[in-house]
């Protein structure tokens, strides 16, 4: 009987240590990020590694992997290239271009 009262307290230790690492931790996605901020995060970065967007007022929004862009380009160019940039980095499902040319 003593041998079963210890297999059975071991099996409820591990069941609560297994329980508490469960839900409530972020997911890693495939491209290693957690999360729609990590998304976000990436989109940012290539964006500000393009030479022409870099100097470009663009804000990135994600949710659940929709990746809205917003701000302003000076050329119709620069608002495909954006949706380009976004649309390269893994994970993100589409993307919502509302970015505004400059009239000049």
């Amino acid at each position: 009987m003593n041998t079963l009262a210890r297999a059975l307290a071991a099996t409820v230790v591990l069941t609560l240590t297994l329980a508490a690492c469960g839900p409530g931790k972020p997911v890693e996605r495939a491209g290693g990020h957690a999360g729609d901020s990590g998304l976000t995060a990436e989109v940012e970065t290539a964006i500000h590694q393009d030479p022409a967007l870099r100097v470009m007022p663009i804000q990135v929004s994600t949710y659940q992997g929709v990746v809205q862009l917003s701000g302003s380009v000076n050329r119709p160019q620069m608002r495909g290239l954006a949706t380009r940039v976004a649309h390269g980095v893994t994970g993100v499902a589409s993307v919502q271009n509302d970015l505004v040319v400059n009239q000049p």
